[in-house]
């Protein structure tokens, strides 16, 4: 899987749950072939599409998306 099929999807999934998701239920959800979310990637996609991550309960975090117009362009 390239990062741009791993950013299509996670967007994608992202923008339809507006309460968001943690990374098991994406990764099960989406059927990803990875057991954590690699960090290089998390960080691209902080920047490329506004991926915010945010305590949710135990030690889960809640992956979001910002609003498009929050999102800077990409230069």
């Amino acid at each position: 899987m390239s990062y741009h099929e791993f950013k299509s999807a996670i967007q994608q999934h992202l923008r339809r749950s507006r309460a968001g998701a943690t990374w098991v239920e994406l990764r099960d959800k989406l059927g990803l072939p990875y057991e954590r979310p690699c960090p290089e990637w998390t960080r691209r996609l902080e920047e490329d599409i506004g991926l915010v991550r945010s305590k949710g309960s135990g030690r889960a975090l809640v992956w979001a998306v910002k609003p498009p117009a929050a999102v800077k362009a990409r230069v």
